[in-house]
């Protein structure tokens, strides 16, 4: 990514979360410790099934007296619906600001040059009041500022970044393994072990319980993550669900096909070793796990 580049994400959507009971409230429904969440430190997370499976992934920043929860927007109304359903009696306040803030990402070289950085992944710092995170998941990702939609323009002018194309960042998560669009489709697919929440500093194996703890956790001591998600190099649209093939072979199915393919690969697999930096077939057209 350039270094003079924004990228305003329009397809994530802003949730606040605060009152008395918050910080209680999201440690019993996040994968993640919010205890690790401060003005200096953001985190990645995730809310799983009761099994464990992928339901929603999202970043947690600290704002003001509360946290922002930064998630695909095509997701943004439904977890703001579960939310409300796990709140029962709790003391918090759930507010939907995707209309009113916006994210917008910018190069991991340009964060490095801000007063007062720290080269951490989740590290977190206030432009004025607005703030700043190194992502979580991995550094190449680049930083992302959060910011009312009224304030962006200028705010930009004064970091001295011009806004340009998300392409170019959503690019980038693609080579670097990450899906952050389409995610949707994912929900109750596959184990968050599986979507690579440990490798994207999601899931914290210390923390107490939690939504699919158990399962997570179970999974993680008998090594049991057969599959993972990885993504495809193919030159041409695939169909969503189709299987992969490797000398006639399943090998791992199809599960986000746009706008950046996505597939759950069997790790256990005998040819994994022999396929994995070979050309597969799916849907009669020869595609290629991308590693990262």
């Amino acid at each position: 990514m350039k270094i003079e580049n924004a990228y305003i994400l329009e397809d994530r959507g802003i949730l606040y979360i605060n009152g008395d009971d918050v910080k209680n409230f999201l440690q019993n429904i996040i994968s993640n410790d919010i205890n690790k969440v401060d003005d200096k430190n953001s985190c990645f997370t995730s809310i799983l099934s009761p099994q464990g499976k992928f339901l929603f992934e999202f970043l947690i920043i600290k704002h003001k007296s509360g946290f922002f929860l930064d998630c695909e927007k095509d997701q943004i109304d439904e977890l703001f619906k579960q939310l409300n359903i796990y709140k029962l009696r709790a003391k918090v306040e759930i507010l939907n600001l995707s209309n009113e803030f916006v994210v917008a990402g910018f190069s991991y070289e340009k964060f490095k040059t801000l007063e007062n950085s720290k080269d951490i992944e989740g590290y977190t710092l206030k432009f004025r009041e607005d703030p700043i995170l190194l992502d979580p998941r991995n550094k190449k990702l680049g930083a992302r500022l959060i910011i009312n939609l009224e304030k962006l323009y200028l705010t930009l002018k004064k970091l001295e970044l011009k806004s340009t194309d998300q392409k170019e960042y959503y690019n980038n998560s693609f080579k670097l393994g990450i899906s952050q669009q389409g995610n949707k489709i994912l929900q109750n697919k596959l184990f968050g072990l599986e979507a690579n929440f440990e490798e994207l500093n999601g899931i914290d194996f210390k923390k107490g319980c939690y939504v699919g703890q158990e399962n997570t956790a179970r999974m993680k001591l008998k090594n049991k993550i057969r599959k993972r998600l990885f993504p495809i190099e193919t030159k041409t649209k695939l169909k969503e669900g189709s299987e992969i093939f490797y000398n006639e072979k399943v090998v791992g199915k199809l599960l986000i096909s746009e706008p950046y393919p996505f597939a759950l690969i069997n790790l256990f697999s005998p040819d994994f070793k022999e396929f994995s930096d070979q050309e597969l077939t799916c849907d009669n057209q020869k595609v290629k796990i991308s590693f990262f």
